[in-house]
């Protein structure tokens, strides 16, 4: 158990420091747009100046939730203040949706009115993503599979990276070959990809605030193995939810036989839910005879 906590907590640490290193370049990077932008009257570099302030924004959220799912347990928040990096996933998830919106309002009027593309567009283009592909391999090095909370604001970062390779695809091709709707085409499935990133973690992150069972966790599975320990005759009330992406939660009621040893059965109960489904916060409530249960919570 301890194990496994300490090396949660590695996770953690590791994924605090990628996001504050990853917020301080592309914060960095877009105030210099900005004033770079403002200087010299250019349109296009306020514009990318606005794609990162969405990035900084959304690694800033995530980077708040972190510090506030440090927060002690208290009275009131018996399980802390962890919820709040799901809550964090889910903005940045529905906040990734309306930026696709926006990139296919903006695509269509492209094609009516097809963008001048300059050498220096290209440039502050290239800068973009050669400033993204090192914040995006900086949060590669955290625990994004796991971390939802980490995942989104990556998929932030990759959603502006797909932008930016796809201004340097289009700009060459209208520069070489004056293609105009080379530049509409590369946004809109720029658009695409981000939508489907921005609806998979919006759900996700929907599916863990309504208590869902965690994807990699199997209940019937589950419930064979514990059925299968000496002295088990039933399990019933059984239910799996998720804290956080990371805090995976069980409880159940077990009958056991009169005989049982129920301090050695809930160790074995302990043990196969920590190594076979890697959950390590459950409670198991043991019953000599089957109580009757409130049909409307029983979902075993």
């Amino acid at each position: 158990m301890e194990h496994n906590h300490d090396h949660s907590h590695h996770h953690h640490t590791t994924n605090k420091k990628v996001l504050f290193w990853s917020f301080l370049i592309i914060f960095s990077f877009m105030i210099m747009e900005a004033v770079g932008g403002i200087l010299t009257n250019s349109l296009a570099l306020l514009s990318d100046a606005g794609h990162m302030l969405s990035d900084a924004a959304a690694l800033g959220l995530t980077l708040l939730a972190f510090n506030i799912g440090e927060k002690s347990i208290t009275a009131n928040k018996t399980f802390g203040y962890k919820r709040f990096e799901i809550i964090a996933a889910f903005i940045n998830g529905v906040t990734l949706i309306l930026i696709s919106i926006f990139i296919f309002i903006e695509a269509l009027r492209r094609f009516v009115e097809p963008p001048e593309v300059s050498g220096a567009m290209m440039i502050i283009a290239f800068i973009g993503f050669c400033v993204n592909i090192l914040v995006a391999w900086l949060l590669m090095k955290g625990n994004s599979e796991e971390n939802l909370n980490l995942k989104s604001a990556l998929l932030h970062v990759m959603g502006d990276l797909l932008g930016s390779i796809g201004a340097l695809v289009a700009g060459a091709l209208i520069l070489l070959f004056n293609w105009n709707i080379a530049d509409p085409i590369a946004s809109i499935i720029v658009a695409i990809l981000i939508i489907i990133s921005g609806i998979r973690i919006t759900k996700d992150s929907l599916h863990i605030l309504m208590e869902g069972k965690p994807t990699n966790v199997n209940i019937d599975e589950m419930k064979r193995s514990l059925l299968s320990l000496s002295g088990v005759q039933d399990v019933h009330d059984l239910h799996v939810w998720s804290i956080t992406s990371e805090f995976p939660s069980m409880s159940c009621h077990i009958q056991v036989t009169e005989q049982t040893n129920r301090d050695q059965l809930l160790e074995e109960a302990t043990k196969i839910l920590q190594d076979s489904f890697s959950i390590s916060h459950c409670t198991i409530q043991m019953e000599g005879r089957n109580i009757s249960s409130c049909e409307s919570c029983d979902h075993s």
